[in-house]
């Protein structure tokens, strides 16, 4: 049995190469080997969004406060919010984020294939943002 105690990895600002506004990345715990899943805590502050992305393995969402949207690739923006559970499948090109007016926090989930959770792509424009 392990207990990773809450506080112990510092936050981090969420880098500008991957995000559109404020947004605090909280660490959660990252399994030994052979385990490769991965957990943080992400905070979007309203309008802050990911750019792009996928993920080699997917990824889970789990929404735990405020309001936001996601959208995959050719899809629409949906809204999420607390207690919402959202699969992104692997290589599905998606982003998630807070609404306009409202932050969000979600639980991220993922798996590490080869050492890699993520590839990062395109920013979102305003106009994917706002479903227009």
């Amino acid at each position: 049995m392990q207990i990773q105690r809450a506080g112990v990895e510092p936050s981090a600002l969420g880098p500008a190469t991957y995000f559109t506004g404020a947004v605090r990345i909280d660490p959660l715990f990252r399994s030994p080997e052979p385990a490769r899943a991965v957990g943080v805590s992400v905070t979007f502050e309203p309008g802050a969004r990911t750019m792009w992305h996928t993920h080699p393995l997917g990824q889970t969402i789990i929404i735990t406060a405020g309001c936001g949207w996601a959208q995959r690739w050719g899809g629409a923006v949906e809204e999420i919010r607390p207690g919402d559970v959202v699969w992104f499948a692997p290589g599905e090109k998606h982003w998630h984020g807070a609404k306009a007016t409202t932050g969000m926090t979600h639980i991220a989930i993922q798996e590490a294939l080869d050492g890699k959770t993520v590839e990062w792509l395109e920013e979102v424009s305003d106009d994917q943002y706002l479903g227009r």
